[in-house]
């Protein structure tokens, strides 16, 4: 089995940093693509930022310039560091990760549970 898990949300202000991470773990053969994505309430989920397994980062128009993914590969683990966050920011975030479990296996794509992050005075 393979477990996604996500940390680091939690209650920030306006202008504030956080810091997610989300290692994964189990049978692992080799990761793909990992990413961000997040909800929030009436909303639908959507495409944060994602990083292949070669380095090349995709964002969301809206977090440019204010968030970072990075990975450490080594750990099976994706990073998203948050910086000047506002308002709109405040959401569920999920961590996915496209990997191959057992050699011979299909790609699949796993999810976390999710953290929420929330930006308020």
């Amino acid at each position: 089995q393979v477990q996604l898990v996500e940390s680091g949300g939690g209650l920030v202000q306006p202008g504030g940093s956080l810091r997610l991470s989300c290692a994964a773990s189990g049978s692992i053969f080799s990761i793909d693509t990992m990413g961000w994505y997040r909800q929030a309430p009436g909303k639908q989920r959507e495409s944060v930022a994602r990083m292949a397994s070669g380095g090349s980062t995709n964002y969301a128009d809206s977090v440019k310039g204010r968030f970072t993914i990075s990975r450490d590969n080594a750990k099976n683990t994706v990073y998203l560091q948050m910086n000047s966050l506002k308002p709109e920011d405040t959401a569920v975030y999920y961590c996915n990760a496209q990997l191959v479990s057992q050699l011979g296996d299909p790609r699949r794509l796993y999810w976390g549970q999710g953290t929420q992050v929330t930006v308020s005075s």
